[in-house]
């Protein structure tokens, strides 16, 4: 149900606030197609004051494509009001905390700033995701989202050069693996092509060992330091505070984000849902 879609910027290419929308009832076609135009173009929206139950974060979410359940979530699901299985995936601060500790006893060469976007270690990753807030610190936890392309074109032209063609390593064999899941190492272009807009998107996840193919380690590192560097800056950014009755919702072929933990141990959860992409690859 929706009443007039207000769409508000908050920055000039990423990140929009919409209002007008109720998303506990169904939403028509021509509201959902709004809500997705707006999406590709600031490639992350949120929505505020949106009391959802389980039941009504799916229906929402399904509207915008198939659910993809994430293999390492919880192994007994998160179940509806209704007892069912869900495809929602909780976001929990506890359990964060196994990856710091890997983190900890990694490599200096794997600790990276941990900007990420979700399921880009399948070979067809999923297209987008809808993450709604539970229970909250009462300051801090705040989501960063990058501009993807932005940052590619904030790069001199002589990087560019030298990214054009490479394709980077996602690696998320060590979560799959503690849940029983198997899954390959993949690579993808570092530089992406989105398959809709046809903008060029600077693609790293930097919580999945990324290495540049056909480089040595250290030239690797070089690159994969200024693609770093152009996600950090703040004009390639948005940065989103959550509050009760929060939701998100991005396009993860066009952003990469980043979970700002700066809420001691307060127990923060969200539970987010992805989106399937189209098959890309009819024999696979």
């Amino acid at each position: 149900m929706a009443g007039d879609l207000a769409v508000r910027p908050l920055q000039p290419t990423i990140g929009a606030e919409i209002s007008g929308v109720d998303l506990r009832y169904p939403l028509t076609d021509e509201v959902r197609d709004q809500i997705r135009a707006t999406i590709l173009k600031y490639k992350v929206v949120f929505f505020r004051d949106q009391e959802l139950t389980r039941e009504e974060h799916e229906a929402f979410a399904r509207r915008f494509g198939p659910l993809y359940p994430h293999p390492s979530g919880p192994k007994a699901p998160l179940n509806d009001s209704a007892g069912r299985a869900t495809s929602i995936h909780r976001i929990a601060a506890a359990d964060f905390k196994d990856y710091e500790r890997a983190r900890a006893t990694a490599d200096a060469d794997e600790n990276w700033d941990a900007y990420h976007t979700d399921t880009s270690w399948r070979l067809v990753p999923t297209w987008g995701a809808v993450l709604r807030a539970v229970t909250l610190p009462d300051i801090g936890g705040d989501t960063i989202w990058v501009d993807a392309g932005l940052a590619y074109n904030a790069l001199s032209d002589d990087v560019k050069e030298r990214l054009a063609g490479r394709h980077v390593t996602h690696d998320f064999r060590d979560a799959l693996n503690a849940v029983g899941y198997d899954y390959p190492i993949v690579s993808h272009p570092v530089v992406r092509v989105h398959r809709e807009t046809g903008e060029k998107i600077l693609w790293v996840n930097f919580t999945q060992h990324p290495s540049i193919l056909g480089l040595d380690r250290s030239e690797s590192r070089e690159l994969l330091t200024l693609v770093l560097d152009q996600y950090r800056k703040p004009e390639h950014q948005v940065r989103f505070s959550w509050r009760p009755g929060s939701v998100a919702f991005w396009d993860n072929r066009a952003t990469v984000h980043y979970a700002v933990r700066n809420y001691g141990d307060f127990p923060r959860v969200l539970e987010r849902i992805l989106i399937a992409e189209e098959p890309l690859y009819a024999d696979l």
